[in-house]
């Protein structure tokens, strides 16, 4: 997913290339423990018996305190259950460090022992997902597709670019296949027509851009966006619409950084008062959490913000 993460937030090209993730996630992959997937044949999911026992756990959760609930209050609800998770930043790239080839099928990568902002929200959904049909136990095979029909166009994983890269498409390409609702008409957005150009023109960013048959093809999906524009609900009016966000809404948090849609990806999330915070994998904390600020607040903090893109579970 591309973001380029600012304060309050920190800048994930810079920070998640630090030694000490470099060292924290080649120690995993050493001992077998990230549930990452490799070459040979780069179709199969690998997990830990960590990622299993909280699917399991989870679920059993779940389905003894929210079977009445919506799909989002159960994603809120597996939020509150991973807080504490580290943040581990650029897993989906693992592959391609390890020798994988952009151009050919992607594999698929998936955890509960880990998250950066977005494999949170997919995570937490995909769970809630899973859990839904009450007559089985989840397997790893069936969590592992409600991540895949989420994270690539039309639900069809194939190769680097066929992953959902900008943010807002995850959210435009999930409406128009029935798992997420754009909130954003009916909270008084505003169209950000800016067209996405920040993949293409931050090619040494992106170590799968390095061939210039994906080169072309990020630069082609690019184009096909721009017919497309962002439905943002700006900062200043954030607060005004707030009773329409409902806990488990995935949220992204816009920007006016040139090239790029959002920074950041969470969800709503109402507390015992009803206070509207974020529950997400900041970088900048290094764990799942629940925002000490207020949504209005937290929006209005970030450094180049233009406000929030929001969608409702389906």
């Amino acid at each position: 997913m591309t973001f380029k993460e600012s304060d309050p937030l920190m800048d994930v090209w810079t920070r998640a290339s630090s030694e000490m993730s470099r060292r924290a996630l080649l120690a995993r992959l050493a001992t077998g423990a990230a549930a990452l997937a490799f070459p040979a044949p780069l179709r199969a999911l690998a997990r830990g018996d960590d990622d299993l026992a909280r699917l399991t756990t989870w679920t059993r959760t779940l389905r003894s305190e929210t079977a009445r609930t919506s799909l989002g209050a159960a994603t809120a609800r597996v939020g509150e259950l991973a807080i504490g998770t580290p943040y581990v930043a650029n897993t989906l790239e693992a592959y391609l460090r390890a020798g994988g080839d952009p151009t050919k099928e992607e594999p698929l990568t998936a955890s509960l022992t880990q998250f950066d902002c977005v494999t949170l929200v997919e995570s937490c959904l995909a769970v809630s997902r899973a859990a839904r049909d009450s007559r089985t136990t989840p397997t790893w095979q069936q969590f592992s597709r409600e991540i895949e029909r989420m994270r690539y166009r039309n639900g069809v994983r194939g190769s680097y670019a066929s992953r959902l890269h900008y943010f807002s498409e995850w959210i435009t390409d999930g409406e128009r296949r029935g798992l997420v609702k754009d909130l954003g008409p009916s909270l008084g957005a505003a169209d950000d027509t800016r067209p996405l150009r920040f993949m293409t023109t931050h090619r040494a960013s992106y170590a799968a851009l390095s061939n210039d048959d994906v080169h072309r093809a990020i630069g082609d999906m690019e184009r096909s966006l721009d017919a497309h524009p962002r439905k943002v609900i700006p900062t200043d009016r954030i607060a005004g619409v707030s009773d329409g966000i409902q806990t488990g809404d995935v949220l992204a948090f816009a920007t006016s950084i040139p090239g790029l849609d959002v920074t950041h990806a969470a969800m709503a999330y109402r507390d015992r008062q009803n206070v509207l915070r974020v529950l997400h994998a900041p970088l900048s904390g290094g764990s799942v959490e629940v925002s000490a600020r207020t949504l209005p607040e937290y929006v209005a903090a970030i450094r180049r913000s233009t406000g929030i893109l929001v969608a409702r579970p389906l």
